[in-house]
């Protein structure tokens, strides 16, 4: 079971170095947070495995998740919020 628990953070730390990748060559915040949380969730899912937890129920597990979820849902957010225009 820890096995896959190193898996899923490899895999969350490979997409977040995707998303910084394309951050520095656009500098679009929406790519940055996308990073964070990937970031975030890798963190949150190593520790997890190296402290061999086998119930996640504890509530820095669930904060931590919280705060890369709302990172997500901030990105998603800004992108989609109208343009500010100047008035003529």
């Amino acid at each position: 079971m820890y096995e896959l628990v190193g898996a899923i953070a490899l895999a969350n730390f490979l997409v977040s170095l995707f998303f910084l990748r394309f951050w520095r060559r656009t500098h679009d915040r929406f790519f940055l947070y996308f990073a964070l949380s990937f970031g975030m969730e890798g963190i949150n899912r190593a520790i997890s495995g190296w402290t061999q937890v086998l119930y996640e129920d504890t509530p820095i597990y669930y904060l931590i998740r919280f705060l890369s979820y709302s990172l997500i849902l901030l990105a998603i957010w800004q992108k989609n919020r109208p343009a500010k225009t100047s008035a003529p």
